[in-house]
């Protein structure tokens, strides 16, 4: 039973690491290794053709089945000729961020943030937006022709600068940018992006006027548009998902790798009344955010060479000559603050994503935020988050350290009836389940306490590899970075030392085999946490050391001296 009892605790070890890599690798937006979902092959009609900013290609078509019924000409997007318009790009800076404008589309083709520094460029600000030769990353609006049919201003067409502020300056709250495009097809669109201090997110207003003799009906999109690249500098051993993500009450946050769109393989919502659409990867995110009730198509699309569109297309309401119609949106541009995000949109802290142990994770990061607001330093957080798990899981964890200290203090009994009963299993099974009987020990005591915290810790792994207060965050001395691997490895070690002292301490195993299995799987455990960000190799250091403390004081309680049981490897 001994035998049977180890083999369990192994298997749950097993268990969960399985299930974390399979989790890891849907978080990496690959397939599910061990328990994949899946997917249908969306109709190429379902979704709009889009080019890049860089293409005077087509810009979006309404899907076939689109709110407004049949599609219109795609209109080439060149820029028009009527315009007396200067192509020129817009420097526009706040407290938190830097953005630059192409007056081509008004659209938004670079983004820096002032608090959150680039790992490399130290004094620079993270870049997420870009549009430049090595990275296409842009968020774009325009027009497309409704039932009515007709050309329009898209994000190609040459628009006019309205003259205003482009530094948001102390007292000031609030900044305008417009964009005025020319008359085409009878329609002039007006773009104002209003930008408020200390914030990522921003207004955007589109107002459209007929400026024609009949009625007109076009359709407005937005769309991110993203080359399928993994962000600079992002280890090739942790990658996070990086891709499109939309949003629906129907079906909640659906990702979507970019391969899947490359083979036609993608299982979304087409249409909704809310929700919102999002380019995704580690950290940092940008969405577009329609106001509910609002009819829209939502689409996946690649749209050229390793380059893919996530967006809404809402129809407007026919508007009379003379008349204008204004729709808000709401665009995201910044790091993944999980209450920022949360106080923006239902739904948009999943961007966030912990996977399937988001239930635990959620009050676990609450915790973990709690406490910085005390402490002022995530590394000490993170320590005083295990120390509260350990207290929280302290009579669970007491029992199973019970278990294993009676069963330590038996082994040599059992190692010895092994020996003298080691040609006779069947009577060396029954003088075991005796000897267990008169000990009044229980074998299987010591695998529950450990199942039930299993999910806790690896929900804590979650939340420490997703939170974005981690990165450039110092703990103390040489550990400048909780979200970088040790540059000296001191961290790694340490855990390796923790982790083969915790395995020492644990009575050894009867069976050889077993034996070796109990040091060569902590130590290529340890091995991987040589490539981990300081922050969880700190939260399992904490986690070891404590544990070792609670094992040695209940086995010193219960009689039984703590001893070392080193490897034997013949």
């Amino acid at each position: 039973m001994n035998d049977i009892r180890r083999t369990i605790l192994w298997v749950i070890f097993g268990f969960s690491m399985v299930l974390l890599w399979d989790q890891w690798q849907v978080f990496n937006g690959q397939k599910a290794t061990f328990f994949p979902s899946s997917t249908q092959t969306a109709a190429s009609s379902a979704t709009p053709s889009v080019k890049s900013s860089g293409s005077s290609e087509a810009v979006p078509s309404p899907a076939a089945t689109s709110a407004t019924g049949s599609p219109a000409d795609v209109p080439t997007g060149a820029p028009s000729p009527a315009t007396s318009a200067t192509k020129e790009r817009l420097v526009v800076n706040t407290d938190v961020l830097s953005l630059t404008f192409d007056s081509e589309g008004g659209t938004l083709v670079h983004s820096a943030f002032n608090k959150y520094k680039d790992m490399d460029r130290k004094n620079d600000g993270f870049v997420l937006l870009d549009e430049s030769a090595n990275r296409v990353y842009v968020a774009q609006t325009g027009l497309v022709a409704g039932s009515t049919g007709g050309a329009f201003p898209t994000h190609k067409t040459l628009m006019t600068v309205v003259p205003g502020e482009r530094t948001l300056k102390d007292g000031q709250n609030e900044l305008q940018v417009k964009f005025e495009s020319p008359d085409i097809g009878g329609v002039k669109l007006l773009k104002t992006y209003t930008i408020q201090r200390g914030a990522y997110d921003m207004a955007v207003r589109h107002e459209v006027i007929n400026t024609g003799s009949t009625p007109v009906a076009p359709q407005l999109y937005l769309q991110l548009v993203r080359d399928g690249n993994k962000p600079p500098g992002e280890s090739s051993f942790y990658s996070t998902f990086t891709g499109p993500a939309i949003y629906t009450e129907a079906k909640k946050y659906q990702k979507v790798e970019f391969k899947d769109i490359e083979n036609n393989k993608v299982d979304v919502e087409k249409q909704a009344t809310n929700g919102y659409v999002a380019m995704v990867q580690h950290y940092f995110a940008s969405a577009w955010i329609l106001p509910d009730g609002l009819k829209r198509d939502l689409f996946l699309r690649k749209v050229d060479t390793n380059l893919y569109a996530v967006g809404m297309i809402t129809p407007l309401e026919p508007i009379a000559p003379g008349a204008a119609k204004t729709v808000e949106s709401k665009f995201f541009v910044g790091p993944q603050e999980e209450k920022v995000l949360e106080s923006l949109a239902p739904g948009l802290e999943l961007v966030k994503d912990y996977g399937w142990l988001t239930i635990l994770a959620k009050p676990l990061y609450w915790l973990l935020d709690k406490l910085h607001s005390f402490i002022q330093n995530w590394g000490w957080s993170i320590v005083a988050l295990v120390l509260l798990l350990k207290i929280a899981f302290y009579w669970l964890n007491a029992k199973a350290y019970a278990s294993m200290a009676k069963m330590k203090a038996i082994n040599p009994k059992i190692m010895e009836m092994r020996e003298r009963l080691k040609d006779k299993p069947q009577e060396m099974q029954q003088a075991m389940m005796k000897i267990y009987r008169e000990e009044k020990v229980n074998p299987m005591g010591g695998c529950f306490p450990i199942m039930v915290q299993i999910p806790v810790f690896i929900a804590l792994y979650w939340v420490l590899l997703s939170s974005v207060e981690m990165r450039n965050a110092p703990w103390m001395l040489w550990i400048r970075d909780l979200s970088s691997p040790d540059p000296y490895y001191i961290l790694p070690v340490v855990m390796a030392m923790t982790t083969m002292l915790q395995t020492a301490l644990n009575p050894a195993p009867p069976d050889p085999m077993q034996a070796k299995l109990m040091w060569f799987m902590p130590l290529i455990f340890s091995v991987m946490f040589f490539f981990f960000p300081a922050g969880l190799v700190l939260y399992w250091i904490t986690n070891n050391i404590l544990s070792i403390a609670q094992q040695w004081v209940i086995n010193t309680r219960m009689g039984v001296p703590p001893q070392f049981n080193l490897p034997k490897f013949k």
